[in-house]
């Protein structure tokens, strides 16, 4: 007799035929992959919309802050993430998956209804403090439940399918940053402000629940490599541990491991030093875009609302448009050192331009382009990189790289700016020229990564390069 356990692996089986059908118009997703790929969007969907509903809120909450204040909040972050660094690995070190990754998304749940209180009974004088600290939190909040998909989806799949699907799983994020917007835009003036921390809370909630259906999908995917392995690394992946015991297996390790292993390991050195590189442009890109549009809309903040807005649009619209359509061939045709190759290049040749004419038109297309191919290529081409890694680095290492790493780029890139302008007195376009050899560093580090991923995902004659590499991050 057909028991419920038969009826519910059949509904799911016919669901993802349905979905195949659709979705292999534009992704090259195999059968037994797209159940898997519909959780994984909808995890990444729920993760970047709980941001988003609370990011406007974090910025007012920065102002109100007081502005003076900015760098220093930006600060108490980077301390902020090197204090729950060695609490996150702790964590991973003690507990399976499964719980840990919810527990995670609890306390953070857990946060939000917290500052909700906070907010409703706090006075003027204390609603200052509050504000400064849901900023810290914020920022915080954001790198660690972002690294924690990205971890999670690093270790779920293999790495020739993470070649193939992160550019769709991508799109889940792109399609949740504009929903939690669009709700924060549409709903703050009928619920307010402070109950837009519920509604993040509930979409998080909704986050943890699509983890846990996404592991009941580990074997699946498994299995799909396991009838046909793409590389050396799938074969390594699947020895490492049956995928059905994953989610149950505790990582272990210690807690200042995934540190340890980044300072001794070249290629993860390499990604560190990548990650830094990548935030210290940037940084510098959004101070230079913050200049010229001061010049441009002197006391005019509808005017810079309105161009941000707009700026917002184009971007994530690019974004869409790349992840659903280009971004998957572009790592499988061009490879991992090409497309990481990609924004370098982009900077090195932007940078050039804006230095020789610092004008609104040119620095908005520059960031406009520049950030969209970051969200529709080389933030999928960066996850690809650990996918060849144990899974050990897959948590810990790559939470350093993604927090407290990003944090301090960020902070190297806000303060050489504010140094360049104000203490040595260089214009827009001295400090533009400056980023172009720091471009160049980032462009030649991005090939000597794809190459290290090349040896260490390859097979038969690089055999002696992926021991090699082995031994550098083990």
């Amino acid at each position: 007799m057909e028991g419920p356990g038969f009826v519910q692996e059949s509904r799911e089986r016919g669901m993802s035929t349905a979905m195949g059908r659709l979705l292999k118009k534009t992704v090259d997703v195999r059968d037994g992959e797209v159940a898997a790929l519909g959780w994984s969007f909808a995890y990444f969907f729920f993760v970047l919309a709980a941001y988003f509903v609370i990011r406007p809120i974090r910025d007012a909450m920065g102002i109100a802050g007081g502005v003076d204040n900015l760098a220093w909040l930006f600060t108490g972050t980077l301390l902020g993430m090197l204090i729950l660094h060695p609490v996150f690995t702790y964590m991973v070190k003690t507990f399976p998956r499964r719980v840990f990754v919810r527990w995670i998304y609890r306390f953070f749940i857990l946060n939000l209804v917290a500052f909700y209180l906070l907010f409703q009974f706090a006075d003027a004088d204390q609603s200052v403090w509050v504000a400064r600290f849901f900023f810290i939190w914020t920022s915080v909040f954001n790198l660690f439940v972002v690294s924690i998909f990205w971890s999670f989806m690093t270790d779920t799949y293999h790495p020739s399918q993470g070649k193939r699907l992160f550019g769709f799983v991508a799109v889940g994020g792109t399609v949740g940053a504009i929903t939690g917007s669009t709700i924060t835009g549409s709903l703050v003036a009928l619920f307010g402000t402070v109950n837009m921390l519920l509604i993040s809370a509930a979409l998080l909630e909704a986050a943890s629940w699509a983890s846990h259906y996404l592991s009941r999908q580990e074997g699946r995917l498994a299995r799909v490599v396991a009838d046909d392995p793409e590389s050396e690394a799938d074969q390594r992946v699947l020895e490492e541990a049956p995928a059905e015991e994953r989610a149950d297996e505790v990582i272990g390790g210690g807690v200042l491991e995934g540190i340890k292993n980044v300072l001794r390991s070249p290629y993860l050195l390499g990604i560190a030093a990548f990650m830094a590189l990548f935030t210290i442009v940037s940084t510098f890109l959004w101070f230079h875009l913050m200049h010229i549009v001061d010049l441009n809309y002197p006391d005019d903040p509808d005017g810079q609302t309105r161009l941000f807005a707009y700026m917002e649009v184009a971007v994530q619209s690019m974004t869409l448009i790349t992840q659903v359509f280009l971004t998957g061939r572009i790592l499988r045709w061009l490879g991992i050192g090409l497309a990481l190759s990609f924004l370098p290049v982009v900077s090195l040749i932007g940078f050039g331009i804006l230095g020789m004419a610092p004008v609104l038109i040119v620095v908005v297309l520059f960031q406009v382009f520049r950030r969209a191919s970051n969200f529709a290529i080389q933030r999928p081409a960066r996850e690809v990189l650990y996918t060849v890694l144990p899974r050990t680095d897959k948590w810990k290492a790559k939470n350093f790289n993604d927090t407290f790493v990003y944090r301090l780029g960020d902070q190297v890139g806000a303060w050489s700016h504010h140094g360049m302008m104000v203490w040595m007195g260089l214009g827009l376009s001295a400090v533009a020229f400056a980023m172009v050899p720091v471009s160049a560093l980032w462009l030649g580090l991005a090939l000597w990564l794809g190459k290290r991923h090349r040896d260490y995902g390859g097979s038969g004659p690089e055999l002696k390069a992926v021991k090699k590499v082995a031994a550098d991050v083990g």
